[in-house]
């Protein structure tokens, strides 16, 4: 096969994977993100990544929003919300995480396939993800793409639709964003 071809059958797993996430799960998500104080992301490798790029576009709309294990994020508290994304929802430094932010108090959101595993479980609530674990030995969603690439694009696309919706709800657009974008690039 081609590239093209092989990006639209992409394109059409990433169909298949956001009609299947949930509208309510979503929603809540989006209304504890309105009202906490700061927002935390956290991931582990390209996971990770789409934490970071989430966090970004949190800050270019005035969300109080970071990424921990940055030397510039702040202590965690009770008004705070902490939103994992994890596909297995087991990443060992990612239980650690959960463990000592539901310690503090705080809300916990998890962002995973396995909203049953350890940190789904630690988390206050989950929003669910279509795709296939690294390994693709389970879950019912197969995938041409190797590892986790879909549950990552998804999470990446995710993180943009609560982005937009954030938007809708405070009447903001990419002019006002982009007011906030680094200028020291």
């Amino acid at each position: 096969m081609h590239t093209s071809q092989f990006l639209s059958q992409i394109i059409e797993e990433l169909n298949q994977s956001v009609r299947l996430i949930s509208d309510d799960e979503s929603d809540k998500l989006l209304t504890h993100i309105l009202d906490a104080n700061k927002v935390f992301v956290a991931g582990s490798g390209r996971s990770g990544f789409m934490a970071k790029s989430f966090a970004m576009r949190m800050m270019h709309m005035g969300i109080d929003a970071y990424v921990i294990g940055e030397t510039v994020t702040p202590n965690y508290e009770k008004n705070d919300i902490l939103i994992i994304g994890s596909g297995s929802g087991e990443t060992k430094s990612l239980v650690s995480l959960a463990q000592k932010a539901k310690s503090i108090g705080g809300t916990i959101a998890a962002v995973t396939l396995f909203p049953d595993s350890t940190i789904g479980n630690l988390a206050d609530f989950s929003v669910k993800l279509p795709g296939s674990p690294k390994d693709q030995t389970e879950g019912d969603y197969k995938t041409i793409q190797p590892m986790g690439s879909l549950f990552e694009q998804t999470l990446l696309l995710f993180y943009d639709a609560i982005i937009l919706s954030f938007m809708e709800k405070k009447g903001l657009d990419t002019t006002k964003m982009y007011g906030k974008h680094a200028n020291l690039e």
